[in-house]
């Protein structure tokens, strides 16, 4: 009985959320901004909630400006600020930044929606997702990788900015954790040493 009276009110506060609040979608699923109910409660605004910190806009500033310095920008693309990807029916997620193949990419005829061409590598700087449905933190993170590898993404790092540490998953390979201070390879050999970036700037 008191089971079924919170899968009510857990169903009734689902409805009145709004879907500038929604993050991420899983198997229709919502997956919400982190601290979403303070903007409905009129604590935060939605700016607030959707806004990322200083460091971790220094981190994608340093990101982009590797990539644009050394990647083949003939082959492949490079989106951030949270493009969309939808995987399936019911499912997508967003991305701070996405290596695309630049020839699959500009066939795909879809303009205004999200796009379904998986990338060839997705960095992910933290995450703004509302973790309080998950039974832990890791739970969100592995859920999105595995999703994002199984679409066809071929590499998926994540980087963390409280801990210092960087989590690489690639398809069909043990996945690793690491200290900021070693040197990853990003892709094509393009290689990130994120201690030794940051260090001029922090």
């Amino acid at each position: 009985m008191i089971k079924a009276e919170l899968e009510k009110k857990e169903g009734k506060r689902r409805r009145t959320v709004p879907k500038e609040l929604i993050y991420e979608m899983r198997n229709g699923s919502p997956i919400y901004y982190r601290n979403y109910d303070k903007v409905l409660s009129g604590e935060k605004s939605l700016e607030e909630v959707m806004g990322i910190s200083k460091i971790q806009s220094i981190v994608i500033f340093c990101l982009l400006e590797i990539l644009y310095k050394n990647l083949n920008l003939d082959k492949y693309i490079i989106l951030t600020n949270e493009v969309g990807f939808q995987y399936s029916k019911k499912s997508w997620r967003n991305l701070d930044i996405g290596i695309f193949d630049k020839r699959k990419l500009l066939e795909d005829p879809v303009k205004d929606k999200y796009t379904t061409i998986p990338p060839e590598v997705v960095i992910e700087i933290d995450t703004k997702a509302d973790l309080r449905k998950f039974s832990s933190p890791q739970e969100y993170f592995h859920r999105k990788t595995q999703d994002l590898l199984d679409s066809g993404v071929k590499k998926v790092i994540w980087i963390f900015t409280k801990e210092r540490k960087i989590w690489l998953a690639e398809k069909g390979k043990r996945w690793t954790i690491t200290d900021w201070n070693n040197t990853i390879e990003i892709i094509d050999n393009i290689r990130l040493n994120l201690d030794t970036e940051l260090s001029s700037l922090l």
